[in-house]
């Protein structure tokens, strides 16, 4: 019998959080050091919910609306709440959700706390191997 693969099994266990008072600047620096197209941002209070801010959120105001970086701050443009799941969680049921509400990243908690993050490219390889 195949054993279901699960969530915490595929996870990226160090995420990088930022403070939504970070700047833009600081947060795309952030991103270039670890090489990340994401950021979470954390919560402010125990009962809050977790942020992400992307390189296209950055990208969209700086282009779009002539943002500068050295002015706007993570909380003008990250997303709050972003959609999050359980680490027990069966993959597939992820993928389907990832694919129906056409993200590319869940959050995953533990009792309101970030325990890791899944990316879309994070997803793909169990998908993959089910298929073979």
């Amino acid at each position: 019998m195949d054993s279901v693969r699960l969530v915490k099994d595929i996870m990226v266990k160090e995420v990088v959080t930022v403070s939504p008072f970070t700047t833009l600047r600081e947060a795309l620096s952030l991103m270039k050091k670890h090489d990340l197209k994401s950021l979470v941002v954390d919560k402010q209070q125990p009962h809050d919910a977790y942020g992400l801010i992307t390189h296209t959120n950055i990208l969209k105001t700086i282009v779009a609306e002539s943002g500068d970086i050295d002015l706007l701050h993570v909380y003008d443009i990250y997303t709050k709440p972003v959609v999050a799941v359980g680490e027990d969680l069966a993959v597939k049921h992820v993928a389907a959700l990832m694919s129906q509400q056409r993200i590319k990243r869940v959050l995953v908690l533990n009792n309101n706390e970030l325990a890791g993050l899944v990316t879309m490219q994070d997803i793909m390889g169990p998908i993959l191997e089910m298929v073979e």
